[in-house]
C-alpha cells in the first residue's frame, strides 16, 4: 500500500486494525470469486471432452449427439447413460466439481424430493430436484450482483440530488425535500406487487423499480455535508474566482462528501441484498425457476419436514448479510480519524 498518500494508509491501517471486518472482506472476496465462477464450479455440462482425439467445451459451446456417434441432431443429454459410456470408451471426460447446474433435475435419484444430503447432493436437492449447492451458488451471485447494481445506480442518483440541493440550497433545497418526503412516502413492495400482476418480472424490471424507489438513501448525508462546507472560505474563494458550479461540487466539496457516503455503502449493499431475497420469498421476484435465496427460503417454509432447506438458506443469508454488516463496520472505523490504531 505504498502508492497511497498519508491519509488513505492510516485508513487502511484502521481497517485493517478490525480484525473482524478485515477477514470478513476476505471471506467474502473468496464468496464472490466463487459465485462468478458459478459454472465452472457447478454445472451438468462436462468442463472438457477429448472425443476421438478432438476436444469439446460443452460449458462453453452446444454441441449435437452426433458429434459424439449418436443418430440425433438434438442438444447432447451428457447425463444420458448411452452418452457417458460413449464417451468413457472413446476418450476422456473433466467434470465440475457438482454436476448439476441451477435447473438440473436430479433424475437417477432413489429417494423422493427434497432428498437429504449424499455423496451425490452435498446439501440435499430442493422440492423441484434440484442440487440445493448449486442453486445456492447461481443464487447468490444473482444476489450480489443485483445488490451491487442497485448500491452503485441508488449510490450516483442519491450524491448527485444532495449535492444539488446542498449546494444551491433556497428553493432548490425547500422542494427537493417536500418531493423526497412525498416519493419516500410511496407504498414500494404494494405498487411493485400491482405491476406484478400486469408485467412478468424479471432482474432488470426489478432492478428498474427499486432504483426509482430507493435512490433517496444517501441524500440526506450528501445534502448535510454540502450545506456544511458550502460557506468554508476556499469554497468562496473559488466562487470568487469564476470556477464553474459543477467544478465546486465535483473537485472541491464532492470528495468531503464520499467519506460520509462510502461508509454508507455496505449498509447499502445489505438492503439491497434483503429486498431481492424478500420479493423471491413472498413470489414477486425473479420469474419461476430461477435460482434465488428468497426462493429457497419459501422451499424451506413449505417444506418442514426437510430442515435442510430451510437450515442451508438461512445460513447462506446470514453469512452473507454479517460479512456485510462487519466489513461495513471496518469502513465506518476507517473513516473516523478518531479511531486510533
Amino acid at each position: 500500500m505504498r502508492h497511497l498518500n498519508s491519509i488513505n494508509q492510516a485508513r487502511w491501517a484502521r481497517f485493517r486494525h478490525n480484525r473482524r471486518g478485515y477477514w470478513s472482506l476476505w471471506i467474502f472476496m473468496v464468496i464472490f470469486i466463487c459465485c462468478l465462477l458459478s459454472e465452472i464450479i457447478a454445472n451438468d455440462k462436462p468442463l472438457l471432452v477429448q472425443y476421438q482425439g478432438s476436444l469439446y467445451v460443452p460449458v462453453l459451446k452446444q454441441y449435437s449427439e452426433r458429434d459424439f456417434g449418436g443418430p440425433f441432431t438434438t442438444a447432447a443429454d451428457y447425463q444420458d447413460p448411452w452418452l457417458k459410456k460413449q464417451l468413457a470408451e472413446h476418450g476422456w471426460v473433466v467434470w465440475a466439481p457438482i454436476r448439476f447446474g441451477a435447473n438440473s433435475i436430479n433424475f437417477s435419484s432413489d429417494k423422493p424430493f427434497p432428498a437429504p444430503p449424499s455423496a451425490q447432493n452435498w446439501l440435499g436437492t430442493d422440492a423441484n430436484g434440484g442440487d440445493v449447492l448449486a442453486r445456492i451458488l447461481y443464487g447468490t451471485r444473482i444476489s450480489l450482483l443485483f445488490g451491487l447494481m442497485l448500491t452503485l445506480c441508488t449510490s450516483v442518483l442519491g450524491v448527485v440530488a444532495g449535492a444539488v440541493q446542498g449546494y444551491y440550497g433556497g428553493k432548490i433545497d425547500l422542494w427537493g425535500q417536500r418531493i423526497i418526503e412525498v416519493w419516500s412516502g410511496m407504498p414500494t413492495l404494494f405498487l411493485i406487487i400491482l405491476l406484478s400482476s400486469v408485467i412478468q418480472p424479471g432482474f432488470w424490471w426489478l432492478l428498474g423499480i427499486t432504483v426509482l424507489f430507493g435512490w433517496m438513501a444517501l441524500v440526506g448525508v450528501v445534502r448535510a455535508e454540502f450545506l456544511r462546507t458550502r460557506n468554508y472560505d476556499y469554497i468562496r474563494a473559488a466562487q470568487a474566482m469564476g470556477v464553474s458550479d459543477s467544478g465546486i461540487i465535483f473537485r472541491h466539496m464532492l470528495p468531503n462528501a464520499m467519506v460520509a457516503t462510502l461508509t454508507f455503502l455496505p449498509f447499502i449493499l445489505c438492503s439491497s441484498i434483503t429486498t431481492l431475497t424478500s420479493l423471491d420469498f413472498l413470489g414477486f421476484g425473479l420469474p419461476i425457476g430461477s435460482p434465488s435465496l428468497g426462493e429457497l427460503l419459501l422451499q424451506g417454509k413449505n417444506n418442514l419436514q426437510a430442515p435442510w432447506l430451510g437450515i442451508t438458506a438461512f445460513l447462506s443469508v446470514a453469512i452473507l448479510l454479517t460479512l456485510l454488516i462487519f466489513i461495513g463496520e471496518a469502513v465506518r472505523d476507517a473513516f473516523d480519524p478518531n479511531k486510533a490504531v
